[in-house]
């Protein structure tokens, strides 16, 4: 079971010189997210006795304490921040600054607190790209891909798909209004493509040879009875399943593919390859990615 979060109401100020490394959202009880850091940066102390100083927590911060609580974190002097649900796209207005990738995603998961304030990153699309190719033994290009949601995760998936060229890409979400400003805020940017957004579930690729890639970027699975985000009986041919949420290991949507003969995967190889990048952009070194793996591992088991 993982160790309960701290709330922000909670927070104290850290004695000097230790740094703080957080992941921030709400619901946040289900992260691993303190042990892969922890164990990387085990590591890093090992090769820099600085990196002694810096530890890694997850704390809970509502949606509408985010704008109060970034400044305060700061001066509590926390360095470095990963977003989770829901923050990933409410935080941008409240950033100093937004590199290319991060804009071109309409979402944000890692911050880096910097003399200007809070510059904002995105590491879930390259750690997402690197995942499908290691769990599914093929490139994210050779699929066209189906994404369930349109907060920042699926925003995130969307792009990454776009970006590494895919032929065909849709999204599918719930509210019909929030995957129209998915598209809206993706053209935007400036991303030439024909995204498809689908007012019910299907596979709009049905007659394509390519196979259909669906991608759950939705926080449906993460607690317990909670059902499938879909039923993905009406979908046919050829699909791979990718369920963002890694905690349960295996999730309703995973189970229902499963039982369909579909390959599936859960969001375990994402999170570690996030991860990874989010410390190297805040330590500057390069970071032990089997070491992050087996303490993602060793969590979830």
């Amino acid at each position: 079971m993982p160790e309960a979060p701290i709330l922000f109401e909670h927070l104290k100020p850290l004695p000097q010189p230790e740094v703080g490394l957080a992941v921030l959202g709400c619901p946040i009880q289900h992260s691993i997210s303190p042990q892969i850091h922890g164990a990387a940066l085990k590591v890093l102390s090992g090769q820099d006795s600085k990196f002694s100083s810096w530890h890694y927590q997850k704390i809970e911060v509502h949606p509408q304490s985010l704008a109060h609580a970034l400044p305060i974190l700061a001066d509590f002097g926390f360095r470095g921040l990963n977003l989770t649900i829901p923050h990933k796209v409410d935080v941008l207005p409240l950033l100093s600054s937004v590199e290319d990738r991060a804009r071109t995603m309409g979402a944000v998961n890692t911050l880096s607190w910097e003399k200007e304030g809070w510059r904002g990153y995105n590491t879930d699309g390259v750690g997402l790209s690197r995942a499908i190719e290691v769990e599914f033994n093929r490139p994210l290009r050779d699929f066209n891909v189906l994404v369930l949601g349109a907060g920042g995760a699926a925003r995130a998936a969307v792009a990454q798909s776009i970006l590494d060229g895919c032929a065909q890409v849709a999204v599918y979400n719930r509210s019909l209004d929030r995957a129209k400003q998915l598209y809206d805020a993706l053209i935007n940017y400036d991303l030439k493509h024909d995204l498809l957004v689908l007012e019910s579930f299907l596979n709009p690729f049905a007659d394509s040879n390519l196979p259909l890639l669906m991608i759950n970027a939705t926080s449906v699975g993460l607690r317990k009875g909670d059902p499938p985000p879909v039923d993905i009986t009406r979908i046919k041919g050829n699909v791979y399943l990718y369920d963002m949420v890694y905690n349960p290991p295996v999730t309703p949507l995973m189970l229902a593919g499963i039982e369909r003969g579909y390959p599936v995967a859960n969001g375990l190889g994402m999170l570690v390859g996030q991860a990874a990048r989010s410390l190297e952009i805040w330590s500057g070194r390069d970071v032990s990615l089997s070491v992050m793996k087996q303490a993602a591992e060793s969590a979830i088991s």
